[in-house]
């Protein structure tokens, strides 16, 4: 194996080569226009271009792929995730021209890969599966039926689908019929396959998965369980290894029905296997993933391996080089899933240049998978993460320390970001308990994210820093006493205060006598302020006001406005602008492709009734009415593309 072509982008492909590079391989990227100045373009030793943006013209299209094959020579092929991964006709067109595929054989990508299919092997093979209806659900009328069958609620799923596209829960009739269409239509638009099947959703459930590695000499082990519980609309957020809910009679047991899987598809690669876990312990098998997991990093780190060498090694006729009894089980690890989403939004996507794009340092504890950079573009046509961020600790308490401190230390300016979001999870009471189940975002925020409240001595945190940060800068420009009286307003909150300069350190005292030390070593400009205090290092990100501060930290953003206490005196006679806004307009949330319209002009529409389907990062989003009303005008059509906040409908 001399060359491998990666046929993916973003961080999966960085992610390869850097493997491969360790090893002596050279590579091969491929991209589309829109990935013309991508990071795997400029990691690769070679690149070729493969067609225009959308991913069914270039990243979808075999033949393509094939042509830059045959281009430069490359006489291997790692497939990454998605798009072409789990496609057997693509496995047999390069088994066909002697190039490896680093990952299953045909049969093992037929058997898997469809979910139908592989449900029915399963139960052959003696593995526990779950209740519901496999045959193909051909109309929205007969999604209601076996739905009802079967018994609300029930998971609506592409039989091609994967990676939380394609599938939908529904909890009635209407929910059924509509849950069908959608996830039609993601199967053929991501996946060219609309088969749709229909199982029981188990509430309140684990979602766990086993991955597996076996090569081609009869040896197949699997590599401890992920806990991917943490998910919004199906899609994974926060993963760990191991999983806090398993004791090791119930690991061993899944991990034993995986191998058995694997052995009966005569699976060779690294593969994954999906159960659902009750409350009472009891599995069932979900899906085998064919390919290499987003989430696979958190099992490296716990057992030391690097997957994607294990991959080459295997698809080079190597044998393992371990027994199962040698699978290490080292310490744990989180990976939280960095996506350009807005979760003040109801998580809609965002897209558009990363002005600042400036991770935490990798260290022993810390490490980040990305395929973006600074001065980059988050693009509308693919998936919305942009990195991942993963840490390893002795303990779990460990782990979710480093990650939280991490996090806060991850500055990314441009497109919006899921990185509060991420931190309220971490924080939240349930969470660190490892109570986790698949409806935990739901249940937990089931108003969608609005922020962690600032309460308490935390409050009094916020405006110490504030505080500093004011003196930091003032000290820049002129001389400051070393003890000044102030008036922090932290979210229309007063919190008086004196602050006491000392070498080194700062004295910040409230009036309840209460008392922060903070050590400063904070050099202004960079936006960001690590402090001492309190026996931790707190990490803030800021934004400058002409009176104050925006602060962030820990999932909490406050507005801290800075006043001495006669100009904050004088501030409560100031007027509050009132802010206008127009309920009729219907602006798009989020850039977007108009897929489809629901209405036309002169229609009337009830309050939640569907005007237009937009469609952003692969995934289709139904924009409703908020108000009963008429059909004023419409600005767009199917096919159209539209900016965050452009006008779509006019209601009257």
């Amino acid at each position: 194996m001399k060359k491998i072509l990666i046929a993916n982008r973003g961080e999966i492909a960085c992610r390869v080569i850097r493997t491969a590079r360790k090893m002596g391989i050279a590579t091969v990227a491929v991209y589309s226009d829109a990935d013309a100045r991508a990071m795997h373009v400029r990691m690769a030793d070679e690149a070729v271009r493969i067609g225009p943006a959308t991913s069914s013209e270039s990243y979808l299209v075999v033949e393509k792929i094939l042509a830059a094959i045959d281009q430069t020579g490359a006489d291997a092929v790692h497939p990454g995730y998605g798009f072409l991964s789990e496609n057997a006709g693509f496995c047999r067109a390069l088994q066909e021209r002697n190039v490896t595929f680093i990952g299953p054989d045909v049969p093992a990508l037929l058997a898997m890969g469809d979910k139908i299919a592989s449900k029915e092997l399963a139960k052959k093979s003696g593995v526990n599966t779950i209740p519901g209806c496999q045959d193909v659900i051909k109309t929205a009328a007969q999604a209601v039926e076996v739905a009802n069958q079967v018994g609300y609620p029930v998971m609506i799923k592409a039989s091609a689908g994967g990676g939380g596209k394609g599938m939908r829960v529904a909890y009635n009739d209407k929910e059924a019929a509509e849950g069908w269409e959608l996830a039609c239509n993601e199967g053929r638009s991501y996946f060219k396959d609309d088969r749709v099947f229909i199982e029981k959703f188990i509430e309140n459930p684990h979602h766990i998965e086993i991955q597996v590695l076996a090569d081609r000499h009869g040896n197949t082990v699997y590599l401890n369980e992920r806990e991917c519980s943490i998910q919004r609309r199906n899609q994974k957020v926060i993963e760990e290894a191991p999983s806090p809910f398993l004791d090791p009679e119930t690991r061993r047991a899944m991990g034993e029905q995986a191998v058995q899987l694997a052995r009966a598809c005569n699976y060779v690669s690294a593969g994954t296997v999906e159960f659902v876990v009750g409350a009472d312990k009891q599995f069932y098998f979900l899906e085998m993933n064919t390919r290499l997991q987003v989430e696979h990093p958190i099992t490296e780190m716990i057992t030391g391996l690097d997957l994607v060498e294990q991959m080459i090694r295997v698809a080079r006729g190597e044998k393992l080089a371990f027994t199962q009894e040698e699978v290490k089980l080292n310490g744990w690890a989180l990976e939280c899933r960095i996506y350009a989403e807005d979760p003040y939004r109801n998580n809609l996507p965002s897209v558009g240049r990363l002005v600042y794009f400036r991770p935490p340092v990798e260290t022993p504890h810390v490490r980040l998978d990305t395929g973006v950079f600074e001065g980059g573009e988050v693009s509308i046509y693919y998936d919305p993460m942009i990195a991942k961020l993963i840490t390893w600790g002795e303990t779990r308490q460990d782990a979710i320390k480093y990650m939280r401190f991490a996090l806060d230390n991850f500055m990314i300016r441009g497109p919006a970001h899921n990185i509060d979001f991420l931190n309220a999870i971490l924080r939240h009471p349930r969470f660190v308990a490892g109570n986790l189940s698949t409806d935990f975002i739901a249940k937990e925020f089931p108003e969608g994210f609005k922020g962690v409240a600032l309460e308490g001595e935390e409050r009094l945190l916020f405006a110490a820093a504030a505080a500093v940060l004011q003196q930091d800068y003032n000290s820049l420009l002129k001389h400051i006493p070393p003890k000044q009286d102030l008036v922090i307003t932290v979210d229309e909150e007063d919190i008086p205060l004196t602050i006491q300069r000392r070498p080194g350190i700062n004295v910040v005292k409230f009036a309840q006598d209460e008392e922060i030390e903070i050590a400063d070593s904070h050099r202004p400009g960079i936006d960001m302020a690590t402090f001492h205090a309190c026996e931790e290092s707190h990490t803030f990100q800021y934004r400058r006001l002409v009176e104050g501060f925006n602060l962030s930290k820990g999932g909490i953003r406050a507005t801290a406005v800075i006043r001495t206490p006669f100009h904050n005196q004088l501030s409560k006679f100031m007027p509050v602008r009132q802010s206008t806004t127009s309920a009729k307009m219907i602006l798009s949330p989020m850039p977007g492709l108009v897929l489809r319209l629901s209405t036309s002009v002169g229609a009337e529409v009830e309050a939640g009734e569907p005007l237009l389907v937009l469609e952003a990062m692969k995934m289709e989003n139904i924009i409703r009415s908020e108000v009963k009303s008429k059909i004023k005008k419409i600005f767009v059509e199917p096919g159209d593309t539209v900016e965050a906040d452009a006008p779509l409908i006019e209601l009257e």
